[in-house]
């Protein structure tokens, strides 16, 4: 197996590694990472899916540490042994679920030690859980650099956390601009497997995520079957793709159902051919109630597709209100079917919104500049570090 043991060794500590915008950009960090600069190995404090194939480096380890439910303080112990073992350059964890492995690390003597903060979990979707404010607080001194997503959570770890300016280095996520672009029809590129919509004339609105609480699909559903109501002129040209799963898919399914609507939208699950599925969408649409910075919100602008987006998190700060799509408030239908039907309504609309979300995402939020922002991150924590032990 190829190794460079000579490059400094990052060890990533985050929840588990599955579906997810944090994995997802976790993932294209390492593959784009050149051998020679940095070696990585993920640490999880639950367990690694199949999503761990799409790490693409043969000299990534990954470890499970298989944390019980509840509080298990003994994955602590386990975590503080492996870092001895591993003895990483730098540790990053992810989120307020690693936060805690701050303390670990500090015990374990790495000198290097970053938190990202990606956006915040269902169960504080807003932020404003005082229990947690409390805990972020607690480990803020073992954290050297701070990582947000996106300007709201930047000020929030100012505001909230007391997190100094000089300790946070704000990184956008970048999109693999080689995988998410425009449909080119002389590719003769083939269909994703099973999609059902094969008619040109049709309009398809379109969302990618997990189907749980936080991500409110059934918020886009009631909107789509609002819009179909107020338009029934369009029942035989609109479309809906959910793609996802979770405990909202048969909801949504049951909601669809009910109202006679089920035969116009696609519900397949989770899918590993989202970049094909982009292509064949006309509208994307994120409805979430809480967000850091949507990795599909890149891939869909990458794809060429305007994009509707709650104002929550990280949203505003990549959907141009106007020019790249539309911000829309949260858990509102009414407001959304009424944004919807502007682009049913006027397609050239929605082409140059797509075509100007794309030139941002060129200009803005390209992988290599994400990747390079990182790794200059972690060389300014191992040339200080360097520096302090020759002083």
């Amino acid at each position: 197996m190829e190794k460079s043991e000579e490059s400094p060794l990052i060890a990533h500590v985050i929840y588990q590694l599955g579906i997810g915008g944090l994995e997802n950009g976790l993932v294209n960090l390492i593959n784009q990472t050149p051998k020679t600069r940095y070696r990585h190995a993920i640490i999880c404090l639950k367990g690694a899916t199949d999503f761990k194939e799409r790490i693409n480096r043969d000299d990534v380890e990954i470890y499970e540490l298989h944390k019980r439910e509840g509080n298990d303080f003994s994955v602590f112990i386990r975590l503080y042994k492996l870092l001895k073992q591993l003895k990483p350059a730098v540790v990053h964890t992810r989120n307020l679920t690693a936060i805690e492995c701050q303390l670990p690390a500090f015990l374990a003597g790495i000198k290097c030690r970053v938190h990202g903060e990606h956006g915040w979990d269902s169960f504080d979707p807003d932020g404003n859980n005082r229990k947690y404010q409390l805990l972020r607080r607690a480990f803020r001194p073992l954290v050297q650099r701070y990582i947000p997503l996106s300007a709201h959570l930047e000020s929030y770890l100012k505001d909230k956390i007391g997190v100094s300016e000089g300790k946070i280095r704000r990184i956008c996520n970048g999109v693999d601009t080689t995988k998410f672009h425009p449909l080119e029809e002389s590719d003769g590129e083939p269909e994703p497997e099973s999609y059902p919509f094969h008619d040109n004339r049709l309009f398809v609105i379109g969302t990618v995520g997990r189907m749980h609480g936080v991500k409110d699909q059934i918020t886009l559903v009631k909107a789509f079957i609002n819009l179909l109501e107020k338009r029934p002129d369009q029942r035989d040209r609109l479309r809906l793709a959910l793609i996802g799963d979770g405990p909202l898919r048969e909801e949504a399914i049951a909601l669809l159902t009910s109202t006679g609507n089920e035969a116009l939208a696609w519900l397949p699950g989770e899918r590993d051919d989202i970049d094909l599925i982009l292509r064949r969408l006309d509208l994307f649409v994120l409805p979430s109630k809480a967000e850091g910075i949507s990795n599909t919100i890149l891939e869909a602008m990458a794809s060429g597709l305007p994009v509707i987006a709650t104002n929550t998190g990280g949203n505003p700060d990549l959907v141009v209100s106007g020019k790249t799509g539309m911000i829309v408030p949260c858990e509102n239908p009414d407001e959304m079917a009424s944004v919807l039907a502007l682009y049913v309504d006027a397609s050239q609309l929605a082409k140059e919104q797509g075509e100007q979300g794309l030139a941002r995402v060129l200009a803005q939020f390209s992988l290599d500049k994400m990747v390079e922002n990182y790794l200059g991150l972690y060389d300014e924590l191992l040339k200080n570090k360097i520096k302090k032990e020759t002083v």
